[in-house]
C-alpha cells in the first residue's frame, strides 16, 4: 500500500472510531460528552497523535463530524471543538519525542490546554460564568481522560508493538 493511501485509510479509521465511540458514550451516558466538565472517552484516541500524523486530520474530522451530528451541539462547537482538536493533535505530534522515561506527558497535556482555552471560551459565550472557571472545568475532563485512558492506550499499543505495526 502506498504511503498516501495508508495515511488516508488511517485518518479515516481514526475519524470513524472517534465518532462512533463518542455517540455510543452519549447514548449510554447521556450528556457526558458535552457541557463544562465532559469526559469524552474518545479523547483517549488523541494519544495516537504521538504515533502517527494521520491522527491529526483523523481526530479533527472525527470531532467535527460528531459535533455536526450531535443534536445538542451549537455552531461554535463545530468551529471551536474542531480547532482545539486540530491544535492539540498538531502539538502532540510536535512534542512526541519529549518524554519522561518514554512517557509523552507533555504531549498528553496538550488536549487539556487547547480545549481549556478554546472550549472554555466557547462555554463562557454560551453559558456564562467566568472564562477561568469554564477553562478549568474543561481541562479537568481532558486531563482525566488523557492521563488515565490515554495512558492505558499508549502503553497497551507500545507493549504489543502496535505503534510500529499499525503506524
Amino acid at each position: 500500500m502506498n504511503k498516501k493511501t495508508r495515511f488516508l485509510a488511517q485518518a479515516g479509521m481514526i475519524a470513524a472510531l472517534y465518532v462512533v465511540v463518542t455517540h455510543l458514550q452519549n447514548f449510554v451516558w447521556p450528556e457526558s460528552t458535552s457541557f463544562a466538565i465532559q469526559f469524552r472517552l474518545s479523547e483517549a484516541l488523541c494519544v495516537l497523535s504521538v504515533m502517527t500524523p494521520a491522527a491529526i486530520p483523523g481526530l479533527t474530522i472525527g470531532c467535527l463530524v460528531y459535533n455536526l451530528t450531535y443534536i445538542g451541539a451549537l455552531p461554535l462547537d463545530w468551529l471551536m471543538g474542531s480547532a482545539a482538536t486540530l491544535l492539540a493533535a498538531l502539538s502532540m505530534w510536535g512534542l512526541r519525542k519529549v518524554t519522561i522515561k518514554g512517557y509523552p506527558l507533555p504531549a498528553l497535556l496538550m488536549p487539556a490546554l487547547w480545549n481549556a482555552l478554546l472550549v472554555g471560551w466557547e462555554l463562557t459565550v454560551y453559558i456564562g460564568d467566568t472564562f477561568a472557571m469554564n477553562a478549568v472545568y474543561v481541562a479537568i475532563g481532558e486531563v482525566t481522560v488523557l492521563l488515565i485512558l490515554g495512558t492505558l492506550l499508549f502503553f497497551a499499543l507500545r507493549k504489543r508493538h502496535l505503534d510500529q505495526k499499525l503506524f
